[in-house]
């Protein structure tokens, strides 16, 4: 372990969490792999917080505690600016890393197999008490282009190299999907994206969640959000996946299947079968086998087209 050189940054930034963020440091201090430094900003927390943050007594810690609150925007970026690391990797303050987090992802990473990783995790509900494991698809390919439909990368498990972060910082006005936008950027600039299959965290469905809380919100972002990194690809924004009429998708769904195909070579079938689905409405009735074959067919014609055409984009 090297406290004044460390390999490996991990940003928190907290609000609110005297009831969650022990857990979550608590989690980062257990991780198998040890040199890092656990940057902690206490964004004007009006509860018990900063007391348990307090509670802490180990040298790997970095802590700031702002006056007021200033948002999650400009406190994560302030955290980017903190950072030491050659890699750096996220956990927010009422999640839970699995011990070997820090080691799998260290070294997916060093070997170069990608600049920026996310991976797999479990969601903890705790209004119900259930754990469900989540559902990822794992290639650069893959995540770019699902991108244009949601975020493919789970933000409290994501790490990658510092150079990438302090690059590219998350946007004012994108609140509560500042993330997604991110990671937009980031892939039209041709990084490359990966997922881990193994269980990286414990996602921590409460309540008071932000991503709950600002829901409505956050939704009219991401849609501009989408329509900006699908116009990014060089694709019209007119042919962003919604749902829509059989005869209006049957023009429009495959021509954006086509051209996302041709641009990000290796999109697997299954990735532009979930992409087309956007495109459909659920609960057809007895014209659901007709809409699953529509779904089908496109997706294949897609999926061939993308591995025998040329790609124009992010290759």
């Amino acid at each position: 372990m090297n406290q004044q050189n460390p390999l490996v940054s991990v940003l928190m930034p907290a609000y609110n969490s005297d009831k969650y963020i022990a857990q979550a440091i608590q989690s980062i201090l257990d991780q198998t792999y040890s040199n890092l430094e656990l940057c902690i900003i206490n964004d004007g927390s009006t509860d018990k917080t900063a007391e348990v943050i307090d509670q802490f007594d180990d040298p790997r810690i970095v802590k700031v505690n702002h006056a007021e609150n200033r948002g999650l925007v400009e406190t994560r970026n302030a955290l980017i600016e903190m950072a030491r690391g050659q890699y750096i990797a996220y956990l927010d303050n009422d999640d839970i890393a699995f011990p070997d987090r820090l080691e799998k992802q260290l070294a997916f990473l060093e070997a170069g197999k990608a600049d920026l990783c996310s991976g797999a995790y479990e969601t903890y509900n705790e209004e119900t008490g259930k754990r469900r494991k989540s559902k990822e698809r794992y290639t650069d390919a893959d995540i770019k282009a699902l991108i244009s439909v949601y975020c493919p990368l789970c933000n409290p498990a994501v790490m990658g190299r510092a150079e990438v972060f302090k690059k590219f910082r998350y946007k004012p006005g994108n609140d509560h999907a500042e993330d997604y936008s991110m990671w937009q950027e980031i892939a039209l600039a041709g990084y490359r994206l990966a997922n881990l299959k193994d269980k990286l965290i414990t996602y921590r469905l409460h309540p008071k969640q932000i991503s709950r809380v600002a829901n409505v919100s956050a939704a009219v972002i991401f849609d501009r959000c989408r329509a900006d990194y699908i116009r990014g690809l060089g694709i019209d924004p007119e042919l962003c996946p919604q749902k829509m009429p059989a005869a209006a998708r049957i023009s429009k769904a495959p021509q954006f299947l086509m051209a996302m195909n041709q641009r990000i070579k290796g999109i697997s079938f299954s990735a532009n079968y979930q992409i087309y689905a956007r495109f459909q409405y659920r609960g057809n009735g007895i014209w659901t086998p007709f809409t699953r074959l529509e779904r089908l067919l496109a997706s294949l014609f897609a999926t061939l087209l993308g591995k025998f055409g040329k790609p124009t984009l992010l290759a």
